[in-house]
């Protein structure tokens, strides 16, 4: 987005962080914006915040998102420039645009999903205290989500699910899709396809989605995927593995857990077939587009499917359950490397790349200053 907008566009990215490898990306961004500034959470004093809070009406989202140099921060990048129109990227971020000192300010609001209907699919499979967690975040967080939409410009979502999901309790907002894309020439293949039988996931496996479709996978899937195949070898590719991750590593090694890595790529390029095991996900899995942007096809869940753009699912074969996962991912082992990479080809990538996906972005974000510049002329007037 950044990209997209550089050239067109003088951006003053504001931020929350949460640590020092975060805080370190920073950086990277400076050539692409006018200005960086940056708030820091305090993670164990939201967490008390966010326990005692739970009794009011407030999303837990917006407790654990609590920064105290946020007002003081967009005060100062506020008066130094004053922003003709706001881009909140997430629920968590929203908030801050309806309030001082940028409440008068037009406002565009990137939801990518409706994060509301997460919480509620994760309230259906989850049972406990986390279950009664989830639930009430979904009730808690529904009626934010759609009063910023009334207050927004536009509301951004990644594609027509989450349109219809939120259109369908706020028929009066300006809903809009804005896709993911992918780095199409990063992504592409940069030798021929990998002949090892490697089944590689790529995921931050501290996430909850992720964590359960990696265990769920490595525990149930893959053991009948070597008793057909004992040559296999899963690698899962991802940040912050929890403990119950680290532990699927086995003791004759056919599970690699990396840990964070400084790029994904060659582990995709490495790979024979792409896994997303997702029981529960919303809007779209950008592990899918660049695993097969990286000339891999992939096995994934129907959850999965139902977000990917109709070119992506031409690279996927859809499995639900223990046996047929198992089944697809070894039908596709089975393949030849130029078969498997002929697969992965049918996908049609080339109106997902940011360029085309971002095409409506800044016209959109030039649209709400003119609104809200006539609004203001009738007002004088």
């Amino acid at each position: 987005m950044l990209r997209a907008l550089a050239t067109s566009a003088e951006v003053h990215l504001f931020s929350l962080v949460h640590d020092d490898e975060e805080r370190s990306r920073a950086a990277a961004l400076r050539d692409l914006t006018a200005s960086v500034t940056l708030a820091q959470v305090p993670r164990m004093r939201n967490l008390v915040k966010g326990a005692v809070r739970l009794g009011s009406s407030r999303p837990l989202t917006h407790s654990l998102l609590d920064a105290p140099a946020v007002e003081r921060a967009l005060a100062t990048i506020s008066a130094e420039k004053r922003p003709d129109v706001v881009l909140a990227y997430c629920s968590g971020m929203a908030r801050f645009a309806g309030r001082h000192p940028l409440a008068d300010v037009a406002f565009v609001m990137d939801l990518v999903d409706v994060d509301s209907e997460k919480w509620a699919d994760y309230a259906r499979t989850t049972r406990g205290p986390m279950g009664w967690i989830y639930a009430r975040e979904a009730r808690c967080l529904a009626p934010f989500e759609e009063t910023a939409a009334r207050a927004a410009h536009a509301t951004l979502v990644v594609n027509d699910r989450e349109r219809s999901a939120l259109a369908s309790r706020v028929p009066d907002a300006d809903v809009r899709v804005v896709p993911n894309g992918i780095d199409l020439e990063a992504f592409r293949p940069a030798g021929p396809p990998a002949s090892a039988p490697r089944v590689v996931f790529c995921g931050v496996l501290d996430y909850r989605p992720n964590e359960r479709g990696a265990i769920w996978f490595a525990t149930k899937v893959w053991p009948l995927i070597r008793a057909k195949r004992p040559d296999a070898r899963l690698t899962l590719v991802g940040r912050n593995p929890t403990p119950a991750v680290r532990a699927l590593t086995d003791s004759d090694r056919s599970i690699d857990v990396t840990g964070a890595v400084p790029d994904v790529r060659p582990y995709l390029w490495d790979a024979a077939v792409g896994i997303a095991p997702l029981f529960e996900a919303r809007g779209v899995q950008n592990k899918v587009l660049e695993a097969v942007a990286a000339g891999i096809p992939m096995v994934v869940t129907p959850a999965v499917d139902l977000g990917l753009p109709s070119q992506v699912r031409r690279a996927c074969l859809v499995a639900s359950d223990v046996d047929a996962y198992a089944s697809s991912v070894l039908s596709l082992l089975e393949l030849m490397p130029a078969g498997r990479r002929r697969l992965a080809e049918c996908a049609d990538l080339a109106q997902l790349g940011w360029r085309e996906c971002l095409s409506d972005l800044l016209p959109i974000l030039q649209e709400a200053v003119s609104v809200r510049r006539f609004k203001r002329a009738e007002l004088l007037i």
